[in-house]
């Protein structure tokens, strides 16, 4: 049955049975003939199909949502057989949100790498609603999130903290006062990130202690557009203090001084399972060795 599901889960994938037979080294009709076996198991049809493409329909796609997961778990239960006897090495799937994903984890993965070259780890970045549910499906071994996270199926484990600053351009009017005032912020326009993402909840936490509801703010979906616009003098913005080390070494942005702040965050290990590949547990070691350096 996992071969049948591997080859459907292709096919929904690449909405194609020929491209879907070239990723999994099979004929075109080896696939078809995989497709009507599990369409025989399952007692119903799951793709549409036409010259041009090949559709999942809703049987389809239930079906799919829970070979996602099968799949992810028979990997996983796959590794963690295997690493009973052999030393740390393997795949390790990781996601992670985008101030951890993009300033602390490639400094975790070369510090683990060192010592552990046959850790083979792959890296996903994405929001923390994003993150969370890949390892909920299973399709990550091991998630990295900001804020106060909470989910009843997953294992959430608070690791280090973070310090968050308001940060403007050097040349911007807050920038030149020595204590701004939560009036001061309300009247600024702000640059956050979207809804589901780690630093936009720490802005909104933040905005609400200080009891502003600024009246006007622009949503980006990328830390490094934000800098980009906050140093060009569009605005204001919360940011974590490993995303800003650089441009505050190079003077390109300023921290804000406002009473009652930095504004504290904590970033969360998530995982689904209690059991841990050696692979994982490494790399969960080094995570929490480089996290736990002073960034600013």
């Amino acid at each position: 049955m996992d071969q049948l599901l591997e080859v459907f889960a292709a096919v929904a994938e690449k909405k194609n049975f020929s491209r879907a037979a070239e990723e999994l080294h099979m004929t075109q009709p080896a696939v078809s003939q995989y497709i009507q076996a599990l369409e025989r198991e399952i007692g119903t049809r799951l793709l549409e199909r036409t010259n041009k493409y090949v559709k999942l329909n809703k049987a389809g796609e239930i079906v799919y949502d829970h070979a996602v997961e099968i799949l992810g778990l028979y990997t996983k239960m796959q590794r963690l057989v295997d690493d009973l006897t052999n030393k740390t090495s393997g795949p390790l799937t990781i996601g992670a949100s985008y101030t951890f994903g993009e300033y602390i984890l490639p400094h975790v993965i070369a510090r683990m790498l060192e010592q552990y070259p046959l850790v083979t780890p792959s890296i996903s970045i994405g929001n923390t609603r994003d993150i969370a549910e890949s390892v909920l499906r299973h399709q990550l071994d091991v998630g990295i999130v900001e804020g106060d996270f909470h989910h009843h199926q997953l294992v959430i484990e608070p690791f280090a903290e973070d310090i968050m600053h308001i940060v403007t351009a050097p040349s911007h009017k807050l920038a030149r006062l020595e204590k701004v005032t939560p009036a001061d912020l309300e009247h600024e326009t702000w640059i956050v990130r979207e809804k589901g993402s780690g630093t936009r909840t720490a802005a909104d936490n933040m905005l609400e202690s200080l009891n502003i509801s600024p009246k006007k703010m622009m949503e980006f979906g990328s830390l490094q557009i934000i800098k980009e616009s906050v140093e060009a003098g569009l605005g204001v913005s919360l940011l974590s203090q490993w995303a800003i080390r650089k441009e505050l070494a190079m003077n390109t942005l300023k921290i804000v001084g406002v009473n009652d702040l930095p504004f504290k965050r904590t970033f969360s290990i998530v995982t689904s399972s209690p059991y841990r590949t050696k692979a994982l547990d490494t790399f969960l070691h080094f995570v929490r060795e480089v996290s736990g350096k002073t960034a600013i």
